[in-house]
């Protein structure tokens, strides 16, 4: 299942798309087919956003917002949580359809402003559970670490996902497709995770009446902290009444440090996704008895036997305010080869994306894994590992045989066969690939 790639927003309509500005009219769709890929089609407002962010930050306080390790470990995360959608469609947009197609009780008008609203709260009342229980529930936080592994607070910080979470996940928003039709759930379901990026940044103070109804940067800096006072507050996706209602508001006041209770200290990717579900794998055998493993599976992150349910707050390190992040020092010359390395993939990534119904299986595959080859590379180097030089030399073999540093250049992949319409559904979306074969062509 494949969203519609293909670009039609204006410019204006790009710009609200990233604050939920889109009114209904502009965003309503009869047909799962022709709902469009606000994500991927919001790639160069990420971009533009968080050059005017480092732009402002620098003429304000003469310094740069971004560390360069972090944050492209952040932006390699988010490469990372997209690649399985090169494969097929997602889950969340897969349940959805199969409980809609079989299971539903009334059908709400899909071109009805009602409707729509209607969509918004749902969307954004079940992120807030889920978000929480992302939070309380140690096997959902395995995936949802990844998002709050990050020591900054920028732009950057938001495209750091993790690429677990929409298999843990999906079943909260269930509930919406028993009567709301799964073309609007899907414009909504993207337009809540976009509206998330533009509140992770410091150089937006107190939005004053918008912060008692929205999710501000204020509100989500609170959520974003390792102090004691942010521990488990202010899960909101869009509105931020939710935690009012449910307890979980706290607003700013003392200095935030950002990022987990106990850091990571790493930016190679397949450790940023996977070292809390291995922490799970080895509390789980070294606890014993039956109920107390799964309370080590299905109960906070904090939990131990004797504990309450979400452990101690008395157990999370205290915060001076002192705290330095992980930033170990590699020369200019190697910074200057990580950035020139990580464009090209960056490249690639949105060339695969573009070109993702035109392209065979073995192309898609060959560029994911080339893909993670390089990020995990990079991510060594950035943490100055010896143990880096011959994976770096066999991903440099692989860059010139390839020619992937120039996929748009001397080496060109191209596909025969027929493509994939922008959306489609039963066996022709299960088989992708079938029926297209590769050249490669050099010019």
């Amino acid at each position: 299942m494949v969203l519609h790639l293909q670009s039609n927003l204006t410019l204006s309509q790009g710009v609200r798309l990233m604050f939920y500005a889109l009114t209904p009219s502009e965003s309503t769709f009869r047909e799962m087919g022709e709902v469009q890929d606000y994500v991927q089609q919001a790639t160069p407002y990420f971009v533009g956003l968080m050059i005017i962010e480092l732009v402002i930050t620098w003429f304000h306080k003469s310094q740069t917002v971004f560390r360069m390790n972090d944050a492209l470990t952040s932006i390699s995360a988010g490469i990372v949580s997209r690649l399985p959608e090169l494969l097929g469609r997602g889950i969340e947009l897969t349940g959805y359809i199969y409980i809609w197609e079989n299971f539903r009780l009334s059908v709400l008008p899909w071109d009805s402003p009602w409707t729509w609203w209607l969509a918004f709260l749902g969307v954004d009342f079940a992120y807030y559970w889920l978000h929480r229980m992302s939070h309380e529930v140690n096997i959902l936080w395995a995936a949802h670490q990844v998002h709050h592994s990050s020591e900054d607070y920028n732009l950057s910080t938001a495209l750091r996902q993790s690429v677990l979470q929409k298999y843990l996940s999906w079943v909260f928003n269930l509930p919406m497709a028993l009567f709301i039709p799964p073309s609007v759930f899907a414009v909504h379901l993207q337009f809540n995770l976009l509206f998330q990026f533009w509140i992770h940044t410091e150089i937006i103070g107190n939005l004053g009446p918008l912060e008692l109804i929205l999710n501000t940067p204020s509100h989500h800096r609170v959520h974003h902290g390792r102090n004691k006072y942010c521990i488990d507050k202010n899960y909101a996706g869009t509105l931020i009444i939710w935690d009012r209602i449910f307890g979980t508001f706290e607003p700013e006041n003392e200095k935030v440090i950002y990022g987990l209770t106990h850091p990571i200290n790493a930016f190679e990717p397949f450790w940023v996704q996977s070292h809390h579900l291995l922490y799970i794998w080895k509390t789980f055998w070294a606890t014993p008895g039956i109920s107390n493993k799964l309370s080590v599976i299905f109960k906070g992150p904090g939990w131990e036997p004797g504990k309450p349910r979400l452990g101690c707050l008395e157990d999370i390190p205290t915060i001076s305010g002192k705290e330095i992040p992980h930033n170990p020092q590699i020369p200019a010359w190697l910074q200057f080869y990580v950035v020139l390395h990580f464009i090209f993939i960056l490249g690639l990534y949105m060339h695969i994306f573009a070109n993702k119904s035109a392209l065979s299986e073995i192309t898609i595959l060959g560029g994911i894994g080339y893909i993670m080859l390089t990020l995990t590379s990079i991510g060594l180097m950035m943490e100055n590992r010896s143990s880096v030089d011959v994976l770096e030399t066999i991903r440099c073999f692989v860059f010139l045989f390839l020619g992937l540093g120039c996929f748009t250049g001397p080496f060109t992949l191209v596909t025969e066969g027929p493509s994939d319409p922008p959306f489609t559904s039963g066996n022709q979306d299960t088989e992708p690939f079938q029926g297209r074969t590769m050249k490669i062509s050099c010019h």
